[in-house]
């Protein structure tokens, strides 16, 4: 998107160093990322991704991509951001009826007394609060870190499961409350939000997205779906665009979640249907929440005008797993 034009042009000399000296004022991160932003193809995609991947990063061999992030000091400064005690659950309580937007994702069983029974989950999908593991998305064949797809198998993934994650997730937790910004309860299918949109929030909120931090993208899913009912959320969900990856691994983010599954669907990417789960968790290393519930995490932050916490999660340590279902917790 071309945001910087000389409105008044005294003649074609004054009117290019204008613009280019205007131009030069806008930070770089910010003059792609609006309605028209790249990548809008699959050959621009092709190139963001070589050009925002951390294989190598962290060594030929490593599996924990950007949750290298949170260093023990990281950890450590979460913790002092606890005042009230107040923690506020991030999971959507698992359900068991069908809908447009749950089919079959969790059974409760119980056994022949109190002593025993049995959760089914197939969490991924749009139902299930859940954290994608980095053997969850491929691109052209090859994992995060250049893991080729032979390393899995029926049995599991052989590389990059979510148990590499087992010692926990304790950080710095940040909440967009997109809708808030735009004075709406919730967003409406396919829209998108841009890096403007997060950056207006930073400013409006009074915060700024620094290394390590847990970034949650609230569009007001649940709200709306407690308003007007479900809907099909696959092909037809508010979300972030492809451009947003470029802020993400330029702030350093660790991880990132929303109350949907990410992407903006349509996706806006010709021929590309997730292509932020595929940056994210093929490209940079990075575990994706999906489907966290945002409402009451909006609200306290609203009573506390705080929209920073202490993030706390551990995904079931399953060997090979392509992600874990989980309740996270913000504590303020």
């Amino acid at each position: 998107m071309t945001r910087n034009r000389a409105s008044i042009i005294v003649n074609a000399g004054v009117a290019a160093v204008i613009s280019g000296a205007i131009a030069s004022c806008v930070p770089a991160e910010s003059q792609d990322d609006g309605p028209g932003s790249s990548p809008r193809t699959q050959a621009e995609f092709d190139e963001m991704f070589e050009e925002l991947n951390n294989w190598g990063r962290w060594g030929d061999d490593d599996e924990q991509g950007t949750f290298n992030l949170i260093t023990p000091e990281k950890s450590q400064a979460a913790a002092e951001l606890v005042e009230r005690g107040i923690s506020v659950s991030l999971s959507h309580n698992p359900m068991t009826e069908d809908a447009a937007d749950n089919t079959g994702s969790f059974a409760h069983v119980m056994g022949e007394n109190l002593r025993s029974d049995t959760y089914r989950f197939t969490y991924h999908g749009y139902a299930v609060s859940h954290l994608d593991a980095l053997c969850h998305f491929e691109h052209k064949g090859l994992l995060y870190n250049g893991v080729p797809l032979t390393a899995s198998s029926p049995d599991g993934c052989g590389k990059l499961g979510i148990e590499n994650l087992k010692s926990g997730i304790v950080t710095r937790g940040i909440l967009l409350d997109i809708p808030r910004l735009k004075g709406v309860p919730y967003l409406e299918p396919a829209t998108p939000v841009y890096t403007t949109d997060i950056e207006a929030w930073e400013a409006q909120a009074g915060i700024t997205v620094s290394a390590g931090d847990v970034v949650f993208l609230r569009t007001g899913r649940w709200a709306r779906r407690a308003e007007l009912g479900p809907w099909e959320l696959s092909g037809n969900s508010p979300g972030i665009h492809a451009s947003v990856v470029r802020w993400i691994k330029e702030r350093d983010v660790a991880f990132f979640g929303s109350d949907t599954a990410l992407d903006v669907q349509p996706s806006l990417v010709e021929g590309v249907n997730l292509p932020v789960h595929t940056l994210l968790i093929a490209g940079l290393g990075m575990n994706i929440f999906d489907n966290v519930d945002l409402e009451a995490l909006a609200e306290t932050s609203a009573q506390e005008n705080r929209w920073e916490f202490m993030l706390t999660a551990g995904p079931i340590p399953v060997t090979g797993g392509t992600g874990s279902p989980l309740n996270a917790l913000a504590i303020f």
